[in-house]
């Protein structure tokens, strides 16, 4: 994916300048990726980018008129047009409809231009006036910075994998970090799977000095938000409307072909409702499994109608599982670990979303922003798999996360769920193409922030929304809910919907083990034929028993694997059996075990 990296402070040019070269020759850019190099060896700064062509960060490096400010960016900023257009009113010139603008709006603004960025971006500004070099991110850390501080020196990159290239002593695994990951679904703490690696906080400006002085700020703190005052009902919810068809204008510019991904839910069908969009503006894709039509695509393809926009399905299908083992691989690979086996799904149908739009806008982080979606909470493995050190450092986790998660419930999930866990998903989809969501806009968490406390309904204001933009949508069925007329008919239905959910889950990766059993005595029934595909569109359990079980046991049996210090090796082969044999569902548990030993491989043995 596109990318920065660098190394800044007072080393030999020589090795460093090869350094970053190899750094940025490790960060997965495709084929038309833009690499480039900036070295000035009297600041002590060594920097290099990955960007696309025809992309936001076409212009790297950017320099303005007096050639005394530079910047390398990495990701988009979702400016007001209004802002763009009264720098060119003050005199400043520049070419071209993308990042070039920067540079001007922090020769205008100084330090405060780091608060007025909107989007999920990093970046390296060099200020030759004063002189300093400052090296920023996003306030949610989403696009992020990997660094290693040694000898007075700061390596970063955008990508794990491009220090681990250049410096041998961190290509070893935290099995604390590990130990989190198994039971969290992620990292916590700022804190990254390599041992001597750790993330940049969101909202970091790091400031390096003259005289070879860090200091570590941060431009932004999360209680600037949340001690603004409450808004009555009515008031937040006319503020919500208004930011809301505001700020959505944003997401949708740009150079490139723009498509948006559509699920049954309301949050993309919110973006639809108020995008104002001219017929066949706008390509709607859904994701589709092998067993039937989702409910996600039903809906899916009744709003792109209503909107009078085209709409295609991504199926998974039997391609797919022909190439899981590389998809596998890859998804753990660009995401350094981070994205489990399951983001070979990601992988397999971003590509494919590409073909139709190669800018992906979709309802991620609406659930969470809008209605306080808590997506993650540690979870007790199978401990027979581990051995008994590292089964205390993932029991451990959890105390952990309830640390982290004490305190405002927004800030949580903006400052900490988004960058954690939510970012592996995120890497692994912005592999294929660029990817952009109007729920995480500067304005529009701002304002949640100020929502009537604890309402009796947090989804009132999302459905009143939705109906205020179309009330065509709003007269759709929702993935969960059914718009019916005769409150019992739509009981029923609902009531329909969400056992079929609870099955689903029951004949999926959820399988109690009980069941398992009698599945596998009813195996010449097929039963997961009648309960899958009804909501989702990847069936891991199933595959990993049929389709994808030479491939699980060729890795998880493979002697590499079985003599990991952290794995006890009877338990490893009794789950691995016993699942593929269909008497048992440990899903959870080879999602985990095919990450980290692709992990193991690929990032840190082969590198």
């Amino acid at each position: 994916m596109p990318g920065i990296a660098g190394i800044i402070g007072r080393a030999p040019s020589g090795e460093a300048s090869a350094a970053v070269q190899l750094m940025v020759n490790s960060l997965n850019g495709g084929k038309s990726s833009i690499r480039g190099t900036y070295t000035n060896e009297k600041l002590g700064v060594w920097l290099g980018w990955v960007s696309q062509e025809d992309s936001f960060t076409e212009c790297l490096p950017i320099w303005n008129e007096k050639r005394d400010l530079c910047l390398i960016f990495s990701g988009e900023d979702f400016a007001e047009q209004t802002q763009i257009d009264a720098l060119r009113r003050k005199g400043h010139h520049w070419d071209g409809d993308n990042a070039s603008y920067l540079v001007h709006q922090y020769e205008e603004l100084g330090p405060a231009f780091f608060e007025q960025l909107n989007g999920w971006f990093s970046g390296v500004l060099i200020d030759f006036r004063k002189p300093s070099v400052v090296l920023f991110n996003d306030r949610y850390g989403l696009n992020r910075i990997y660094y290693h501080e040694s000898s007075g020196l700061l390596y970063f990159s955008s990508e794990a994998k491009a220090l681990l290239k250049i410096l041998p002593t961190l290509r070893q695994l935290n099995l604390a970090s590990l130990g989190e990951f198994f039971s969290c679904g992620c990292v916590l703490s700022n804190k990254t799977l390599f041992a001597g690696v750790s993330l940049l906080p969101g909202a970091s400006a790091w400031t390096f000095g003259p005289n070879g002085t860090l200091s570590k700020e941060a431009y932004f703190e999360k209680a600037t938000w949340e001690q603004q005052s409450s808004l009555g009902p009515s008031e937040y919810y006319e503020r919500l409307k208004e930011t809301f068809e505001r700020i959505l204008p944003r997401y949708l510019r740009g150079q490139k072909r723009i498509g948006i991904s559509l699920t049954g839910g309301l949050d993309s069908r919110l973006i639809m409702a108020w995008a104002r969009l001219g017929e066949s503006t706008l390509p709607c894709y859904t994701f589709s499994g092998p067993y039937r039509q989702s409910r996600d695509l039903q809906i899916a393809q009744r709003v792109a109608a209503i909107c009078k926009q085209p709409h295609e399905i991504i199926p998974v299908d039997d391609a797919f599982l022909r190439d899981f083992p590389t998809l596998a691989q890859k998804a753990v690979y660009v995401s350094d670990g981070a994205m489990d086996v399951t983001g070979a799904v990601e992988i397999y149908v971003n590509r494919r979303a590409k073909q139709i739009a190669p800018i992906r806008l979709t309802g991620n982080y609406g659930s969470e922003i809008l209605r306080g979606n808590i997506a993650f909470r540690p979870t007790l493995p199978e401990k027979s798999v581990y051995e008994s050190e590292f089964s205390g450092l993932i029991d451990s986790a959890a105390k952990t996360y309830l640390e982290e998660r004490d305190g405002h419930r927004l800030s949580f999930i903006a400052f900490k769920q988004v960058p954690w866990h939510h970012w592996a998903r995120f890497a692994v989809e912005q592999s294929q193409l660029t990817v952009r969501s109007p729920y995480l806009d500067n304005e529009l968490v701002a304002l949640v922030y100020r929502a009537p406390g604890a309402p009796a309904d947090v989804t009132e204001p999302s459905l009143r929304l939705l109906a205020e933009g179309n009330p065509a949508l709003s007269r759709l069925d929702s993935d969960r809910v059914y718009k019916q007329r005769g409150v019992a008919l739509a009981q029923v239905r609902s009531l329909y919907q969400k056992l079929t959910f609870k099955a689903e889950y029951a004949f999926d990766s959820g399988m109690p083990q009980w069941l398992a059993k009698v599945d596998h005595l009813c195996a010449p029934m097929r039963l997961e034929r009648i309960f899958l595909g009804r909501h989702r569109f990847y069936h891991f359990r199933v595959w990993y028993r049929d389709q994808l079980s030479a491939y699980v046991k060729e890795v998880l049996l493979d002697s590499r694997t079985r003599n990991r210090s952290y794995l006890n090796r009877a338990g490893l082969e009794r789950i691995v059996r016993g699942h593929l044999s269909g008497r048992a569902n440990y899903t959870s548990e080879i999602h985990r075990l095919l990450t980290s030993e692709l992990l193991q491989r690929h990032l840190i043995e082969q590198n």
